[in-house]
């Protein structure tokens, strides 16, 4: 499923090709989200022919509760209902019932609870997180696991991570006892937990490594800790999981994050920041983001960038831009979306050609810090 292709000089960066059937996915790679089978304000097609997206994430937990399984099932799965014919992964569901902590209980059979739409109980376990993914028909289905917060104490962050272990072993026996439904392979990707303890993040890598996973993802990180210690924790992990397996952190990040993650020796990333971003009028650029809300684009009568290929920069003025925001015009959300998941895209293409080239080393540094700069 996975070819590893190079690795950097200097760093742990890496080039690599993921195959599905639904097609190959170049890595590093952004996945844009997609939590209810849609991006917001962006089309497929501009997914794929102005974004250049090879693989979208999105949600199981949402998924289940609205539309709901049946519906997609009669459509013929996930890709049918939604017109992708692209690689889909989807999130477990084991985040979304972190963030319900005061709507949830957790037990060895599973976590139970509430829905965030009716107050409706529901129970997730590992073997019908499976069963609920093989009905969406995702290409790479992600396993159940518990999200410690930040901060937790060694003993939450060791319990927690035990039941991960007891939970993601009885996952995988679940996906090696079922059959996708729809005449596509699917792969399972495992998950590392430990919270920010070192010597828990060793035990988790070595043993969802031993799981045998198609892919492995790093967990219960970006949930409030210090980047730096986020970057600490990456490239432990990294140094314990196998090379020959996709590696993808969950939930990273802004574009400086993705830049110090992959010389960490990571593959695979998808947030919703970019996209929420530039909802609120946060813009990338190659250097660095703007607030088009600011007074000082009101007048500025000439595009953001007249090189870069989206059309909030190839076709529209900067005082248009901050007009529609300004006047809350859905065109400018989708104008800055598209543009912000274009830039996303063409970072990671800049990314693999200095990783080719052996220039990702003396370049991304300070190319991190660019991005990380207002305008």
């Amino acid at each position: 499923m996975f070819d590893l292709k190079k690795t950097a000089t200097s760093t742990k960066a890496r080039l690599g090709t993921l195959t599905t059937e639904h097609g190959e996915i170049s890595t590093p790679i952004f996945m844009p989200v997609g939590t209810l089978a849609t991006v917001k304000a962006v089309k497929q097609d501009e997914l794929i022919d102005k974004v250049k997206a090879q693989i979208i994430l999105s949600n199981t937990y949402h998924l289940y509760l609205r539309p709901g399984c049946d519906i997609i099932e009669n459509a013929g799965g996930l890709h049918s209902f939604m017109n992708w014919n692209r690689p889909i992964l989807t999130d477990s569901g084991g985040y979304q019932v972190y963030s319900l902590s005061d709507n949830r209980e957790l037990s060895e059979e599973g976590a139970q609870f509430k829905s965030h739409l009716d107050g409706s109980k529901h129970m997730f376990t590992p073997e019908n997180v499976v069963d609920i993914q093989r009905t969406l028909g995702s290409d790479i289905m992600m396993v159940l696991d518990e999200c410690p917060p930040y901060p937790c104490s060694y003993e939450y962050a060791k319990e927690s991570m035990e039941l991960t272990h007891r939970w993601e072993k009885r996952g995988r026996e679940a996906f090696l006892d079922t059959k996708p439904k729809y005449g596509h392979s699917q792969a399972q990707f495992g998950i590392v937990q430990g919270g920010t303890y070192e010597d828990l993040r060793i035990e988790s890598s070595k043993y969802i490594t031993d799981l045998d996973f198609e892919g492995i993802a790093i967990g219960g990180l970006s949930v409030g800790e210090p980047t730096e210690l986020m970057y600490e924790m990456t490239d432990l992990n990294t140094d314990y999981l196998p090379k020959d397996k996709p590696r993808y952190l969950m939930g990273v990040g802004k574009p400086a994050n993705l830049l110090h993650c992959i010389a960490r020796g990571l593959d695979m990333f998808d947030c919703v920041l970019p996209t929420r971003n530039a909802r609120n009028g946060q813009i990338f650029t190659k250097n660095g983001y703007i607030n088009i809300h600011n007074a000082k684009w009101k007048n500025h009568n000439k595009p953001l960038d007249p090189d870069f290929p989206s059309d909030l920069c190839q076709k529209y003025k900067m005082s248009y831009i901050h007009h529609l925001f300004r006047n809350d015009e859905l065109l400018g959300l989708s104008l800055a979306t598209l543009h912000n998941l274009t830039f996303y895209l063409w970072l990671m293409d800049e990314v693999k050609e200095r990783i080719a080239n052996d220039t990702f080393y003396n370049w991304y540094q300070d190319k991190a810090e660019i991005l990380d700069t207002k305008i």
